[in-house]
């Protein structure tokens, strides 16, 4: 029985894998601020709550819960990028 032919071998090349950088670390400002933010948030809600409405802005009634949260929010988003 006749042999097949072989067949030729890829030469193997080896690439390397682009070298990552590492992230940048944070700005020394970055975490004092971030916390800065949530604690903001957090004293705003707790006025509205103790003052029963009146602080910190009147007018707009519920939507002090929402700007509250949403300092307290805007700190957590925060922590996404601190390194």
């Amino acid at each position: 029985m006749p042999e097949s032919r072989s067949r030729r071998k890829k030469k193997q090349t080896y690439i390397a894998p682009p070298v990552s950088k590492a992230p940048k670390p944070s700005p020394s400002w970055w975490a004092p601020v971030m916390v800065g933010v949530m604690l903001f948030g957090l004293v705003w809600v707790v006025v509205y709550y103790l003052s029963q409405g009146a602080l910190p802005i009147r007018q707009i009634g519920n939507w002090n819960l929402a700007i509250g949260f949403g300092f307290i929010l805007g700190g957590f988003g925060m922590t996404a990028a601190w390194r």
